[in-house]
């Protein structure tokens, strides 16, 4: 299970019973509401569910149809395309929903293999007084870490997105590793590109600077991580 350095779900797992979190993985395959994915798998998530990962994490995915020109000087010739942003991830002990917003849609894949899902009706929760609880302070966390997220992707220095964008995911969802602190999955350049509004050429040359400044480093699976003195400074 993911060790989130500053998430509520890292302190709730530790008071939550394990009792009620068995009962309620045991209820999800009685009533068939339990599922295991392979990575990239996207999840059959709809509007008026509550989704809860049991294990791994979920990649949400933000998807607008935006018109594409292919003469500027006639813009009447344009088409319809579909344009993907990387809205972050959901890690395991976690919630998560699917709200439907014309003309963008959201869709959930499975970001690691073997990520499992329960999901329920909101009203399923009455079961667990103490558990709904918990959900909602973590709806209401993540939606500090998105106020966040979008101070974050203002900032005019595309260098400065990339380095604040990383710092946030590593804050939640970071473990210890020799130095720092590490991604436990992958990124690719062009799923940061997509978060912070770049491209995938302009994060990996940004990534390189970072680098050399000594603000990020990879591990040898080329996970992305903080070293220590970054996470101090953070902290402080």
């Amino acid at each position: 299970m993911l060790t989130p350095m500053h998430s509520p779900s890292s302190a709730s797992e530790a008071s939550r019973p394990f009792i009620t979190w068995q009962r309620i993985l045991d209820w999800a395959q009685e009533h068939y509401r339990y599922r295991t994915f392979s990575k990239d798998e996207r999840i059959p998530a709809r509007p008026g569910l509550l989704y809860l990962v049991q294990r791994g994490a979920i990649r949400l995915v933000g998807t607008a149809q935006v018109n594409v020109s292919f003469n500027k000087s006639l813009p009447q010739l344009s088409n319809q395309v579909d344009e993907e942003a990387f809205l972050g991830f959901i890690g395991a002990g976690q919630p998560f929903e699917i709200v439907a917003q014309s003309p963008f849609t959201l869709s959930a894949y499975s970001h690691v293999d073997q990520t499992a899902v329960v999901w329920m009706y909101w009203h399923d929760l009455d079961n667990w007084p103490h558990f709904r609880r918990e959900v909602l302070d973590t709806f209401r966390y993540q939606h500090q870490r998105k106020l966040l997220w979008l101070s974050t992707l203002g900032q005019r220095r595309t260098i400065d997105r990339l380095l604040g964008f990383l710092t946030l995911l590593i804050e939640e969802f970071g473990e210890p590793c020799s130095n720092g602190y590490c991604l436990p999955f992958p990124l690719t350049h062009a799923q940061i590109g997509s978060a912070i509004g770049s491209t995938r050429v302009t994060v990996t040359r940004l990534m390189g600077k970072l680098r050399q400044r000594g603000l990020i480093y990879n591990r040898d699976d080329n996970y992305i991580c903080l070293p220590t003195e970054s996470i101090e400074h953070i902290n402080n």
